[in-house]
């Protein structure tokens, strides 16, 4: 059972929220990415989570026609077939999807899971993610209410975001300021809004100073110590004393130290997204490759250059084992190495 039921995904993430550890979400864009990250997994004999953004099923549709849709139905049908080779269980996701990408992207693909579920079979996805944060949370959480109803009728989890994550990320993009910090009041507006589970299950991606991106230490600053003040309010509130009500999200987590991502896993954090670092664990091998062998990639000076070298197989190998190993240390730093399902 490599791509997870829905039954197995609510198991996963129960087991991250009572352990203290989250799951590595790696986004990809191609085949040969998706490996590397079942790779990095079964290395680390962890679960995990497999996510596709609007701009990464874009490029999966194929530059002809670009359409989002194709592309993610695409690599999950695939997924579902390459990962049986892999000993851990992984969920397919899919990543920020704003107001305008919607009908074109998240609705259409519950609609497809759906219509799995009415014939018996499990969906597509085991989650999809409304970005909303570039809306008021009144508009916001109205449009989540919408799609958890949807989203609980195909038996998927919503992730939802309820305030901005600084930087740019698939056309979304907002400043490093001082809104980049969910308030107590947010989160009970949330909860009020979507419930906390009776209304279908959701992950909550609270912004504690969270960034998209790269950056050098000291131009962020994060406060994961937060997250701990909107689960003891949301719980205070609804009469849930003691209790971490949210699984939490991690987004913009390149370049954060071990002690913020600690605190956060204990503060409820579940999921942790990772982009930016194991897109240039991809790429670098590749250039290494490139520089050393220039004048065997490329035809130089009229010569006829070098076949083993310049055929992709050559190079992506190296691509593929350069991610896995990041992939491999975001499950150590995330606590996830060796909890896999047996």
């Amino acid at each position: 059972m490599p791509i997870a039921t829905p039954e197995v995904y609510a198991e996963m993430l129960d087991r991250a929220k009572a352990g203290k550890f989250a799951y590595p979400a790696i986004n990809v864009t191609s085949s040969q990415t998706l490996n590397a990250a079942l790779r990095g997994f079964a290395e680390a004999e962890s679960d995990g989570i497999i996510q596709i953004s609007t701009g990464g099923a874009e490029f999966l549709g194929g530059q002809y026609n670009k359409d989002m849709v194709t592309g993610a139905v695409a690599l999950a049908e695939y997924a579902h077939i390459i990962a049986e080779k892999y000993d851990v269980t992984v969920a397919l996701h899919t990543d920020h999807c704003p107001k305008g990408k919607l009908d074109g992207y998240v609705r259409p693909l519950l609609d497809i899971s759906a219509e799995r579920v009415k014939a018996g079979r499990n969906p597509l996805f085991q989650s999809h993610m409304w970005d909303g944060s570039a809306e008021t949370l009144a508009d916001n959480l109205a449009i989540g209410q919408e799609l958890l109803a949807k989203a609980a009728a195909a038996k998927i989890i919503l992730e939802v975001e309820i305030t901005p994550t600084g930087g740019e990320e698939d056309g979304v993009s907002h400043e490093i300021n001082d809104e980049l910090y969910t308030t107590v009041d947010d989160a009970i507006r949330t909860a009020e809004a979507l419930g906390l589970g009776e209304k279908g299950r959701y992950l909550l991606a609270a912004s504690f100073g969270n960034v998209h991106g790269v950056y050098k230490p000291g131009n962020v600053v994060l406060r994961p110590e937060l997250l701990k003040d909107l689960q003891e309010g949301v719980a205070a509130k609804f009469g849930k004393a003691g209790s971490q009500p949210f699984d939490f999200v991690f987004h913009g987590g390149s370049g954060s130290t071990e002690q913020e991502i600690a605190t956060a896993l204990e503060n409820g954090v579940v999921k942790m997204n990772l982009d930016t670092d194991t897109q240039y664990a991809f790429t670098r091998p590749v250039a290494d490759h490139m520089f050393r062998h220039y004048d065997g990639v490329l035809k130089v000076d009229g010569e006829v250059g070098v076949k083993s070298q310049y055929d992709p197989r050559t190079w992506g190998k190296s691509a593929e084992a350069g991610m896995a190993k990041r992939v491999s240390e975001a499950c150590a730093n995330l606590r996830s190495t060796g909890t896999k399902l047996k």
